[in-house]
């Protein structure tokens, strides 16, 4: 379906066109909160409970927003799975996190925080700033960079930009596949245990293949992102040009966190790079030659990165689902080359 916004190749892909990017769009949130941290309004090391107090019930009263941000909370699910109508309810969502207890003693160990991650810090964000993450987006970061890039669209909007995602697989086939069982009690009684609870903390099989109106109107600030290439290329160019962050605030978040070894939720040695504060790091030199590069990629294929030393903001997308690594896709690792080989930079 090359340069097709739909299976069917009838929608032909525009500038404007908006793909759904998964997980990239925590990165586009870790940065609305390193924004509010520079401002004054967030502390990184202070307990997410200072800004919402009833998230500190049931052991959960030491998480730091800098533990959400590193997957080291252990906020990772409830203890049951919810239905997909249920996680589209935010305050029934902000309910269940609050009477969970977390998988593992926070701090002491790393999982993905698969979708808890935009559910805690948006519900941050709500509480400090009166508006949602993709208000916030909207007014302090999209709009004065002029970037397409969004939370949230209306259903007419979608109509006429929002490309479908062809060949994802359903959350049934993924735990399938990863053979999770559907409702573990502790992380220990099954390699995948971690995985079907940050599955099973996500829209089921009735929200399908991320494709539905509803699910694109709604906001997830740690999955459904809609963005044009450029849209997101110009957010993470105005991290290179430190117009929405200052360089002291991104040499912090680009500080390690780990990420190299065992992962609760995804499992020992997934992924080709390990986690600063909000991003992934490019430590094992996967998506350029610069090891201090961060960003986000998204299971499917996207991805969108800093670099701070060469002044580049970068971002693939796309529609065509290759479930193999969100931050390796072979189709954005050639791009970026061709990036770096037009400006005369050496990759290895």
């Amino acid at each position: 379906m090359g340069r097709s916004a739909d299976a069917a190749g009838q929608r032909p892909w525009r500038e404007d066109t908006l793909a759904t990017v998964l997980s990239g769009t925590k990165g586009i949130t870790s940065t609305c909160v390193h924004q509010l941290v520079e401002r004054g309004e967030l502390e990184l090391d202070a307990p997410v409970a200072r800004y919402w107090p009833q998230f500190g019930r049931a052991g959960k009263g030491d998480i730091t927003i800098a533990m959400v941000l590193s997957h080291r909370s252990g906020a990772i699910g409830p203890r049951t799975p919810m239905r997909w109508q249920d996680v589209a309810d935010w305050d029934l969502v902000c309910d269940r996190l609050v009477a969970a207890e977390p998988w593992w003693a926070p701090g002491t160990a790393q999982g993905y925080h698969m979708t808890t991650y935009g559910f805690i810090l948006g519900e941050v964000v709500r509480r400090v700033t009166g508006g949602t993450v993709g208000q916030y987006l909207r007014r302090e970061v999209a709009e004065p960079l002029g970037a397409e890039i969004h939370i949230g669209v209306p259903v007419a909007e979608q109509r006429r930009r929002c490309a479908d995602l062809v060949a994802k697989p359903t959350i049934r086939e993924m735990m399938a596949s990863a053979g999770a069982p559907a409702a573990p009690t502790t992380l220990a009684e099954h390699p995948k245990a971690g995985l079907s609870v940050a599955m099973g903390f996500a829209p089921d099989d009735e929200l399908g293949s991320n494709n539905l109106e509803l699910w694109r109107q709604l906001e997830f600030p740690g999955t459904n992102a809609q963005v044009s290439a450029l849209g997101l290329a110009t957010v993470y160019n105005g991290l290179a040009q430190e117009k929405l962050l200052s360089r002291a605030q991104m040499d912090r978040i680009r500080v390690s966190q780990g990420g190299f070894d065992t992962d609760l939720v995804l499992g020992p040695r997934v992924a080709d790079h390990g986690w600063g504060l909000g991003y992934m790091l490019n430590q094992r030199g996967v998506n350029g030659p610069n090891p201090r590069i961060f960003g986000h990629g998204g299971l499917g294929g996207s991805f969108g990165f800093v670099d701070l030393e060469h002044r580049i903001g970068y971002a693939y997308v796309m529609n065509r689902f290759d479930a193999t690594k969100a931050n390796a896709d072979p189709r954005s690792v050639a791009l970026s080359s061709e990036v770096y080989a037009a400006l005369g930079v050496a990759v290895s």
